[in-house]
């Protein structure tokens, strides 16, 4: 018997594990893959060793800086900020038809940048950013409200409301053409008030230190265990319980609690299988990965990351085709400030995409439909930075098809269900729900969301 079942190794499982297992708790955490890391993890290509999901790590604090998220992740996981080894932003831009901002861990580039292409609105954006200081974004009680509504009411210009959401949006809303106003605030200071850092072995590095962390104090990892059914009790006191979890090996096994992070619908179907309990999310993405002879900078791209829109109006939907490439984030994995050079020079570009599409081709059609938009993308891309299709080494893709075999998101839904419980409490007695369902986004606000769903419903 456990006292806590933990299915996914994530960055929200894993955080999870680590809190509870540093407080003696006999806890073990299940992840049907070989690798952990969920949607933040790694993967072999001919002798590469490519991330996925990581672009950037949100939520860059400098040591010390205190009441900082990523200050209080440490703080919560007993880790030095050494330890992830994160190195910040060269800079970065948001770019739509005769329109950039540029902007970076310093708010004041962003800033300027508005005062100089959008000089009446500087005042408002200042008053704007006020407000998100003093907004509370972490209250579990907040009702949701409308983004769109609630910025407009601040900004007046729309095409300045379209650009600050596109990044936000990619980076991690779950709704089409919206967001709760908590999460964007969550988001915007997460971007623009703290900023985008990476360490230089990528995303492996941090896995490997939650890992080592996790199995210092004592924690179970299983892997390639993957789970089949969550087997639910009526409890003579009232209300459903979790009794036991099957294992799709067969085995079952006994828990006092259980904390999915596979999302809430996904989790529901382990309680109810093949029926549908809340809502699954739209948007999914395909990813390019090239890896270059060059060095991106040597080619005149010097950003960290651009988000890009080649219209003046935002579209944040479920496209019609496989894929938009009228709107993107393009990546530079080494135009970070590290202390050495990175060993390979790779160039990472992502744009939304149709999940039912991309599932129903057959190997020939699917195979065929990779290369096409690869190339629609590059073509695409030239139009925003510099061509670099000619320094183009190697290159792999990923699809909708592929985020829903390796994660088990329905959909392919990266972001999870457009409805998110933001306490993390099921009609389940002691089945609870962290990580992307939650609300919390981003590598730093997965772990959070780990580390409070632990504190706040497995520590007794």
């Amino acid at each position: 018997m456990y006292d806590v079942l933990i299915i996914g190794a994530g960055m929200s499982g894993l955080a999870a594990g680590i809190r509870l297992a540093y407080f003696n708790k006999k806890v073990c955490i299940l992840e049907k893959h070989y690798r952990p890391g969920g949607l933040n993890s790694y993967y072999n290509y001919k002798g590469y060793r490519l991330d996925v999901g990581l672009h950037a790590m949100t939520n860059y604090a400098p040591k010390g800086k205190k009441g900082a998220p990523l200050t209080k992740l440490l703080k919560q996981l007993k880790l030095k900020h050494h330890d992830f080894g994160l190195c910040e932003q060269t800079g970065s831009a948001i770019s739509f038809p005769n329109v950039t901002l540029n902007f970076s861990n310093d708010l004041k580039l962003l800033e300027n940048e508005i005062f100089e292409k959008f000089p009446d609105q500087i005042d408002n954006f200042k008053n704007f950013c006020h407000q998100i200081k003093e907004f509370n974004d972490v209250d579990l009680s907040i009702k949701s409200v409308s983004a769109r509504d609630t910025v407009s009411s601040f900004i007046t210009n729309p095409l300045l409301v379209e650009m600050l959401f596109c990044p936000l949006s990619f980076y991690g809303s779950a709704r089409e053409n919206d967001m709760d106003f908590e999460q964007f605030v969550t988001m915007f200071k997460s971007i623009f008030f703290e900023g985008f850092s990476r360490p230089l072995e990528g995303v492996r590095k941090i896995i490997k230190c939650l890992l080592n962390k996790y199995s210092e104090c004592g924690g179970e990892l299983r892997l390639k265990t993957g789970v089949k059914a969550i087997n639910i009790n009526s409890s003579s006191k009232g209300g459903e319980y979790v009794c036991s979890v099957d294992l799709e090996n067969g085995e079952r096994i006994e828990a006092k609690k259980v904390i999915s992070t596979i999302g809430y619908v996904e989790t529901m179907q382990l309680v109810d299988p093949g029926i549908i309990k809340g809502q699954i999310g739209n948007l999914s993405f395909v990813e390019m990965i090239y890896i270059l002879n060059k060095r991106p900078n040597e080619l005149g791209i010097d950003k960290t990351i651009v988000f890009y829109n080649d219209s003046e109006k935002f579209l944040y939907r479920k496209p019609d085709n496989f894929v938009d490439v009228d709107s993107g984030v393009i990546c530079c994995p080494t135009n970070f400030q590290f202390s050495s050079v990175p060993q390979d020079s790779i160039i990472r570009t992502t744009h939304i995409a149709n999940f039912s599409l991309w599932n129903n081709l057959s190997p020939k059609e699917y195979f065929e439909n990779k290369k096409m938009w690869m190339e629609k993308s590059l073509q695409k891309l030239s139009t925003i930075i510099p061509d670099f299709s000619s320094s183009i080494y190697e290159r792999d893709m990923f699809t909708p098809k592929t985020i829903s075999k390796f994660t088990g998101h329905l959909h392919g839904s990266v972001y999870g269900s457009p409805h998110k419980h933001k306490n993390g409490i099921t009609h389940i007695k002691n089945l609870f729900i962290c990580g992307t369902d939650q609300g919390f986004m981003g590598i730093t606000g997965a772990m959070l969301s780990g580390i409070s769903i632990a504190n706040l419903h497995a520590m007794l």
